[in-house]
């Protein structure tokens, strides 16, 4: 566990190997440890992967300034990058997925690759009563209630989620959601993750109406709760630079439930990018 200052907030975060610099954001309910099986394989591939604690998840420290906007999470992002030593590839699952788009639209040239799962630009997100209904807990979880009601039932709403979001997954193991639940009994962090969605508005944030000018790839579960592959093509025109859909099997954890395919699948992409980047520069 190291820490380092970047846009006002005091940032844990794990880091693994030496190399080119790859920054891995975590969703929500999640933590940074979602990350480490792959970054001991960027590890192994000749990276430094570097996870961080998203802001207001412990040990992280909770923002001052209250503001949790997915622009305000793409600025902790290139700030991390900066005090990282970057530019990086930068690569975001679910939370994590909104505050990489925010920080590809506002700091391109601080990115050498964005890498997203589970998520589309979310630009491409029209509603519809189906799409409405996956993201039902967007509304549960503005409510001044959540965190009491998710303290209540000891985070058991934690579990239904990954469930609800993983279908495919049928015996998901308690020690996939136990370091969110650990992190969460610690005071204000809840609050914090239920920030996240009071902070959402149906305005598209600047850094996210702005095209995506960095090489790009999106990953998608092919048995995902929320979001069907399909979204993820309808989402190319938000892309000038090469952009690319990976379907793997699972759900929206995919990198959990299914690291024997994600994982390679992920290092074939990073190191098929190097490639293309070295041919480039000839």
């Amino acid at each position: 566990m190291k820490s380092v200052r970047a846009n006002g907030v005091d940032f844990a975060y794990l880091e693994q190997g030496t190399g080119p610099l790859v920054v891995l954001l975590h969703g929500f309910p999640d933590t940074a440890h979602t990350w480490e099986p792959t970054m001991a394989a960027l590890a192994a591939a000749g990276y430094r992967a570097v996870a961080p604690f998203m802001r207001g998840y412990f040990p992280t420290a909770i923002p001052e300034d209250g503001k949790y906007d997915s622009d305000t999470l793409g600025r902790d992002a290139l700030a991390l990058i900066d005090a990282l030593g970057g530019p990086a590839i930068l690569i975001g699952h679910d939370w994590g997925a909104s505050a990489a788009y925010s920080a590809a639209g506002l700091g391109p040239e601080k990115l050498r690759l964005l890498v997203t799962l589970a998520i589309p630009h979310p630009r491409s997100l029209k509603p519809t009563p189906r799409l409405l209904w996956s993201l039902r807990h967007f509304a549960a979880l503005r409510w001044k209630s959540a965190p009491a009601k998710l303290r209540a039932t000891d985070f058991a709403y934690v579990d239904e989620l990954w469930r609800r979001w993983s279908p495919a997954w049928k015996q998901i193991p308690a020690s996939e959601t136990a370091e969110a639940k650990a992190c969460f009994v610690h005071p204000g962090v809840i609050e914090a993750a239920c920030g996240y969605y009071r902070a959402l508005s149906p305005i598209i944030p600047p850094g996210q109406k702005a095209k995506i000018e960095v090489p790009a790839v999106a990953f998608a579960g092919e048995d995902d709760g929320l979001i069907v592959p399909r979204m993820y093509e309808k989402a190319r025109h938000n892309f000038t630079r090469s952009y690319e859909v990976v379907q793997v099997p699972g759900g929206h954890f995919m990198h959990r439930e299914h690291p024997e395919v994600f994982i390679p699948e992920l290092v074939k992409v990073l190191e098929s990018h190097e490639t293309r980047a070295a041919s480039s520069a000839l």
